[in-house]
């Protein structure tokens, strides 16, 4: 009898590999994903008998007879360049012939102060908080949706942004007129945690290595998150039920209501609320590095954008037409 142990399925592999570099579920959902396709397309060869040549073919192929957005095709080639790199311990040659996907270039859609107002008014708990935040810390979605009881700081007015885009911690500010849905949010989740401990329901889904680190975190209520879901839920990763934070498309399905129901003609998504914080920060005299700080921007060019959107009528000149008008 073989008593060596059958290797683990390349997919399996690359999963593990994931977590054991502590990258999200939900990218590892999208590099499994993009590699199944990479497989798939080259009728189920393994990818150790592929070469650059193979990667660019596909990669060409999504961008010439899919048209993918750039940012998707950028997507696909992280995924394999990981798989070959992580996984397979193959160091990728330069990709000469990769026709990149166009990636147009769009100015962010911001409201205005009013219109910000109007929609937030419109939202019910806890979305109306969210979208405070989302607009009044420059949050992003799921950061604001991964916020726990210890990132929150009422006495210094702080809110601490763990593990942001790019892995990059940050502290913004807290609004005042969030405080008072953020402490009934905390107060609701509190009330799951006492349920939860009494009901032998004491896992709590944590970043990076936190839960070998801190074996008993989830009994102690500061990990747990600020906006807890109703119901409990399987760790896809562990198998262990436990409490997770509610769900991104609550948010957006109240945001969309909203929005058709005051008549607002902008393509306006949760995002918004983040686009229409910088901008107006900037209009309000803040200096662009504060603005980068708060945002979480890694480069200063990234928050560079949102002084296109600050220049009115072309760069902010004054049309001649106008002059006229205003002689007579």
């Amino acid at each position: 009898m073989d008593s060596k142990k059958t290797p683990p399925k390349l997919l399996d592999q690359l999963r593990n590999k994931i977590r054991y570099l502590h990258y999200s579920l939900q990218t590892e959902r999208a590099y499994v994903h993009w590699v199944k396709r990479y497989i798939y397309f080259h009728n189920k060869q393994h990818p150790q008998n592929l070469d650059e040549k193979d990667i660019e073919a596909f990669l060409n192929h999504l961008a010439n007879k899919e048209h993918v957005a750039a940012s998707t095709q950028n997507q696909a080639l992280n995924a394999l360049v990981f798989l070959y790199r992580k996984v397979l311990e193959h160091e990728i040659d330069t990709l000469h012939g990769l026709q990149y996907a166009k990636r147009p270039r769009k100015l962010p859609v911001v409201m205005s102060v009013e219109e910000v107002f109007n929609l937030i008014s419109l939202l019910d708990e806890p979305y109306c908080t969210i979208a405070r935040l989302l607009y009044g810390s420059g949050l992003r979605l799921m950061e604001c949706l991964r916020l726990r009881i210890q990132d929150v700081d009422f006495s210094r007015k702080e809110l601490f942004i763990r593990g942001g885009k790019g892995g990059r911690d940050r502290v913004t500010v807290l609004p005042e007129t969030a405080i008072a849905g953020l402490k009934l949010a905390i107060s609701k989740s509190h009330s799951h945690f006492e349920h939860d401990m009494q009901n032998g329901i004491n896992y709590i889904e944590l970043p990076y290595a936190l839960i070998r680190k801190y074996p008993n975190a989830a009994r102690e209520f500061k990990w747990h998150f600020v906006f807890a879901s109703a119901k409990t839920s399987i760790d896809p990763r562990t198998g262990k039920r436990g409490r997770y934070h509610i769900d991104k498309s609550g948010l957006r399905r109240a945001v969309k209501t909203a929005v058709n129901k005051l008549g607002i003609h902008k393509r306006i998504s949760s995002h918004t609320f983040r686009h229409s914080f910088a901008t107006h920060m900037l209009e309000n005299g803040y200096d662009i590095r504060t603005v980068q700080e708060l945002l979480g921007h890694k480069h200063v060019n990234t928050t560079m954008i949102y002084t296109h959107v600050l220049n009115r009528g072309g760069r902010g000149v004054k049309s001649p037409l106008d002059f006229i008008n205003a002689k007579n």
